[in-house]
């Protein structure tokens, strides 16, 4: 699998520092969010305030425990990571330490964030939505 297919999507929805008081041209990117890309059968639901990470909306609830850990931990080191258990886990290249994915989970919903540069982007997130589906 390749990179997540929503690079040039991401970038439609941000703006130069010129534009950010520009309330015609928010309105214009605002009408690109009626329909948004999926991938791997997941619609992108929104993007990390601090990283612009595009999240995806996985079709159930997680709860963590031992079991779903210990299956993040599996994927995580498939793909060369470590799990960095903060408010919630992130994925992180055990060579660097950059993030390539990030998982929350909420009372309403579960969502994963990816690093849309990173290589095996669609293949991380497919691998995430697999081994946390609930039995």
């Amino acid at each position: 699998m390749a990179k997540l297919n929503v690079g040039p999507y991401v970038a439609s929805l941000k703006t130069s520092p010129a534009q950010v008081r520009d309330r015609a041209a928010f309105l214009d990117r605002a009408r690109l969010r009626d329909e948004v890309p999926q991938v791997a059968g997941m619609p992108l639901v929104g993007l990390g305030g601090s990283c612009g990470k595009p999240a995806f909306l996985l079709p159930y609830l997680i709860r963590w425990d031992e079991t779903n850990t210990r299956a993040l931990e599996a994927v995580a080191a498939e793909f060369g990571c470590f799990v960095e258990y903060g408010a919630y886990p992130h994925l992180k290249l055990e060579d660097g330490g950059q993030e390539i994915a990030a998982v929350q989970d909420w009372a309403n919903m579960a969502m994963v964030f990816v690093r849309p540069g990173y290589e095996r982007g669609e293949e991380v997130l497919t691998q995430l939505a697999d081994a946390l589906r609930p039995a």
